[in-house]
């Protein structure tokens, strides 16, 4: 890829970031990337297309993995607060809102599978990990999809939230966030099962 492509792919992601995608038009992104709309239009079909070979590079995903979650101690509160921190570390309040404006209707087709790949590794490999603590006896069996989910849910809406609102919803510091959320998660578990 050359730099001015770069250059463009880089003001599209920027913008739909900022603005969404119906917002960001083929002006604002030539502007922002220095080049004329000619020049645009000599890379890219259309800022659809633009957009689609922005969420194929890596720096413009969250680039969340099943691998980002094998530093376990099979132990289950440091291990599902470092789920939590590993999967905040990636989804940043600049990913959470670049994601939001992927979903736009005339994208989503498209972009709704490489966007899902972040809850899915986060549930599977949780899923995964309930299972294997099974196994070795440290916790009873129980729906384990459902208990990532739980757990996801939690972690997800803590990080849209904070990248909607920042800290003016609630003062609570990530770190207390998940430490809390753990405790509540790992009570909730001896007594349920």
């Amino acid at each position: 890829m050359d730099d001015t492509s770069q250059k463009i792919i880089d003001a599209t992601m920027s913008l739909i970031r900022d603005k969404g995608y119906v917002a960001t038009t083929t002006k604002d992104i030539a502007h922002l990337a220095g080049v004329n709309e000619c020049t645009l239009f000599r890379k890219f079909e259309n800022k659809k297309d633009i957009v689609l070979q922005g969420v194929s590079q890596e720096k413009w995903r969250a680039n969340v993995t099943p691998e980002l979650f094998q530093n376990v101690q099979w132990e289950l509160e440091p291990d599902l607060e470092m789920f939590m921190n590993a999967y905040m570390d990636k989804i940043t309040p600049d990913f959470v809102n670049l994601s939001i404006g992927l979903r736009a209707p005339q994208l989503y087709a498209e972009t709704a599978p490489l966007i899902m790949k972040v809850p899915q590794a986060f549930v599977s490999s949780l899923t995964e990990y309930f299972t294997k603590m099974e196994e070795l006896g440290k916790i009873a069996h129980f729906d384990f999809e459902s208990l990532a989910m739980t757990i996801f849910s939690s972690t997800f809406g803590f990080t849209f939230l904070n990248a909607s609102f920042d800290q003016n919803l609630a003062k609570t510091s990530r770190e207390e966030f998940i430490k809390c959320s753990v405790k509540i998660f790992v009570n909730g578990i001896k007594r349920i099962v």
